[in-house]
């Protein structure tokens, strides 16, 4: 891996979905990362969304604070250094806010205490709300049409997904880091190298560099910022899901030096009670399943608990 592919999903909607599946497969087995372009996220809502997650970050802590991340929902604010994504180095040196599927407080799931379905917590900032909203269904439209044609070059059905991502435990995640302080603790980072947890993550920057993705060689190579496009990459749940034959890439942000950073990500993780266990076609006589079934809800439990373990947020 020398360099993240560049792929136009514009032919999913147009009449090319073969080839773009293609393109997108390789990509997931070869390197785990990609670049999407031609996708139909408004540029104008994207904007909108950056100014809304400057505006939350700038209140004071106290505001902050009264939204503060809760572990059931995985919803809320989460404070600088509040979770560790290398549980083994110094906490992160970023501040995150956490945003759900919205459920009203009275949807059966919520009432029952069921995992990860919870109402969002919304900051009193005009117009907030209603961004975030629309920002998180066009990703969550744009991630299903990425399932798409992950099924297509898995053969298998193109709508194989959608029964297990028509209630998802997605999360739209605003994220801030301050420039970089002038000391550290030894190994700490804005985002310790990890990997992601669900199945597809689309990941919005504003330019400002740090984010970097290990190459299969252990190198760390620097993600350049392309205008308009998402940086997307495969979660250790898909790659689960595929028997290992996707690749969940280790990555990590370095602080900024000088100038702070924002980034927004959309991570798609499936319905709660999918079942992650070997898909169709993805095992062999002489590659049998490597890993057990698992309901999504307690393989994303088992990946977040060791990231708040140190700050007490753990589910």
């Amino acid at each position: 891996m020398t360099a993240i592919p560049v792929i136009d999903i514009s032919g999913l909607m147009g009449g090319d979905a073969d080839r773009v599946a293609a393109e997108l497969g390789a990509a997931c087995r070869e390197v785990g990362f990609f670049y999407v372009t031609g996708h139909a996220v408004p540029s104008d809502l994207s904007a909108a969304v950056f100014a809304a997650s400057a505006r939350f970050f700038a209140q004071t802590e106290a505001q902050k604070r009264a939204v503060l991340y809760t572990a059931a929902g995985n919803r809320g604010y989460v404070p600088m250094q509040g979770e560790a994504l290398d549980p083994l180095k110094p906490a992160d040196l970023k501040e995150a806010f956490n945003i759900g599927l919205d459920l009203p407080a009275d949807d059966p799931d919520v009432l029952a205490g069921r995992g990860f379905r919870a109402a969002n917590l919304w900051p009193e900032l005009a117009g907030f709300r209603d961004t975030m909203l629309a920002y998180f269904a066009a990703c969550l439209d744009l991630g299903r049409v990425l399932h798409r044609a992950v099924a297509l070059d898995l053969g298998l059905p193109a709508g194989f997904f959608d029964d297990k991502l028509d209630r998802p435990m997605a999360v739209l995640r605003l994220l801030h880091y301050p420039s970089a302080p002038a000391s550290v603790e030894a190994g700490q980072l804005g985002a310790g190298e990890h990997t992601d947890y669900g199945c597809v993550t689309l990941l919005a920057t504003d330019g400002v560099g740090g984010l970097q993705v290990q190459s299969r060689m252990g190198d760390w190579l620097d993600a350049p910022h392309v205008p308009g496009a998402f940086v997307c990459n495969i979660g250790d749940c898909l790659m689960r899901w595929t028997n290992d034959i996707y690749v969940s890439t280790p990555h990590r942000v370095v602080s900024p030096a000088g100038r702070e950073r924002f980034s927004v990500a959309f991570f798609l993780d499936p319905n709660p009670e999918a079942e992650i266990a070997c898909l169709p076609g993805c095992a062999t006589a002489d590659r049998p399943a490597r890993h057990a079934p698992i309901r999504g809800d307690a393989f994303l439990t088992s990946r977040l608990s060791p990231t708040y373990q140190k700050s007490g947020l753990a589910p």
